[in-house]
């Protein structure tokens, strides 16, 4: 603990923004680069407690104490060093993550907590400028290969770690660029994509190779990979997305969240998509059903599109702005946030319900009828009389989470046994497939990037002890004179 005062001599402070009026002009990052001294004061306010609650509350076990008594000291290439022993992506999770460890703090039980994720940042930051990060390259190389389906965080995690555990890894992606939902889900305003770019560079140059357009089950047999790989990890995400199956729902307008902002993203990207399937919104009333990160994605999209008016909505009540009884400290805050995007402009409803899609034409959207509802102690939902309502919209975007993988194609064709929520279901992430095993989404359900990357890294230790347990039957069996299979 290099300061014992910090944290009673300074305040928490974020890294300044770039205003909103000037933001929503462009789909960069808006968020500047803090200077050294700035992050020293941010870092000095970590009391190194004897119990650090905030590893627990980070899925990775990040050394959080550790790299902020280093930043403090200036020690940067420490604090690099600290870092990536236990997160493989901090530029990911520096950007993205609602930071749980922050919500651990000890700090925050009576105080503001330690500003941790934009210290992460500014550490990977400061090492990328400084060139440590560069290719690591295995020391030696089995004889073992791996195929890791899906290229998002839980994806890229496990084959970097498999990769370092000196395994041949190829990686499986469907799509033409390797991010998955970090490249198609997350607008570049919250995730510039260089950034993905830059990390998918480093993985190539340390041995991983990309097969992009091969879509398992589709493009390739899930039979191939069986054949011709040693073991196989699936990390295909959580992509069959709620719906809203009330009347009115075919009609032209209403989207699900993620067409809107993969199309989005892919016309930032540069791509030249046909202008006959594009959501437009410029000068329209959109209305974003969902009060999650993805409804706020929508936000910030729309409003960098020109959208007329943007209005959220939410079933649940609105929350507290501080923490009730039955919600202390460490546990996550079920309080009220506003995010980036909604600070941008947008009206946010709590506590209502869709009742109906309208159109005027009985083709096109031009509103939806809502009504106001009210939870009970018990956790039932009762609308209230009279407070029915139309609200214009030609524009609606389904931002309600998602349910399960596509159980159609790949799951089908490796015959995979599935958990009574539709997801893959799997035993230290080995799968009822001996050699198939699952991680992220795909095997606990929609969830957080970070928890995708955890779930990468510790599914990569099941397969490397899987892989060096079968070599080592295959040389007992050998030896007994055992005929190996």
């Amino acid at each position: 603990m290099g300061d014992i005062k910090g944290f009673l001599k300074y305040k928490r402070a974020l890294p300044e923004k770039e205003a909103p009026d000037k933001r929503t002009r462009h789909f960069e990052e808006f968020e500047k680069e803090p200077g050294i001294e700035f992050q020293q004061k941010q870092a000095s306010r970590c009391m190194s407690c004897g119990v650090p609650f905030c590893h627990s509350g980070c899925p990775l076990g990040n050394l959080i104490p550790d790299f902020n008594d280093a930043v403090y000291k200036n020690d940067w290439r420490k604090a690099y060093d600290l870092l990536v022993s236990t997160n493989n992506f901090p530029e990911f999770t520096g950007r993205i993550c609602p930071a749980p460890c922050e919500a651990s703090c000890v700090l925050s039980i009576n105080n503001d907590p330690v500003t941790i994720e934009s210290v992460e940042k500014s550490i990977i930051e400061r090492a990328f400028r400084e060139g440590w990060v560069k290719p690591r390259i295995p020391a030696f190389q089995t004889d073992k290969k791996v195929a890791v389906v899906g290229s998002g965080p839980a994806g890229l995690a496990a084959a970097d770690q498999l990769n370092q555990a000196g395994h041949r890894v190829t990686v499986f992606e469907k799509s033409d660029r390797a991010g998955g939902l970090l490249r198609y889900g997350i607008p570049d305003f919250k995730l510039s994509k260089k950034i993905i770019d830059r990390r998918i560079e480093i993985l190539e140059a340390e041995g991983i190779r990309f097969m992009l357009r091969a879509g398992v089950g589709t493009d390739i047999p899930a039979q191939a990979l069986l054949d011709q790989y040693d073991a196989v990890v699936l990390c295909g995400g959580s992509s069959v997305a709620r719906d809203l199956p009330i009347k009115g729902r075919a009609f032209s307008g209403i989207h699900f969240a993620m067409e809107y902002l993969e199309q989005s993203n892919r016309r930032v990207a540069g791509d030249n998509l046909p202008t006959e399937n594009e959501i437009e919104v410029k000068d329209k009333n959109v209305i974003v059903i969902g009060g999650g990160d993805t409804g706020s994605d929508c936000i910030g999209t729309s409003n960098r599109l020109g959208a007329a008016t943007v209005t959220q909505l939410e079933i649940l009540g609105k929350p507290p702005v501080n923490r009730k009884i039955h919600n202390p400290w460490p546990l996550w805050p079920m309080t009220l946030r506003t995010s980036s995007s909604q600070e941008e402009g947008c009206t946010r409803e709590w506590a209502v319900l869709t009742k109906e899609f309208l159109s005027e034409n009985g083709k096109d959207l031009s509103g939806i009828k809502v009504v106001e509802v009210h939870w009970g102690e018990n956790g039932k939902m009762q609308e209230m009389e009279g407070t029915e309502r139309i609200l214009p919209a030609e524009r609606i975007f389904l931002a309600m989470g998602f349910l399960h993988p596509p159980k159609k194609g790949m799951l089908e064709q490796f015959g995979l046994k599935l958990d009574n929520r539709g997801n893959v279901a799997a035993n230290n992430f080995q799968t009822s497939v001996e050699k198939v095993f699952a991680a992220g989404d795909m095997h606990t359900g929609q969830s957080l990037v970070v928890k995708a990357i955890a779930q990468g890294r510790e599914a990569a230790i099941q397969v490397d002890g899987f892989l060096h347990e079968k070599e080592a039957s295959v040389l007992l069996s050998n030896e007994c004179g055992v005929l190996s299979l």
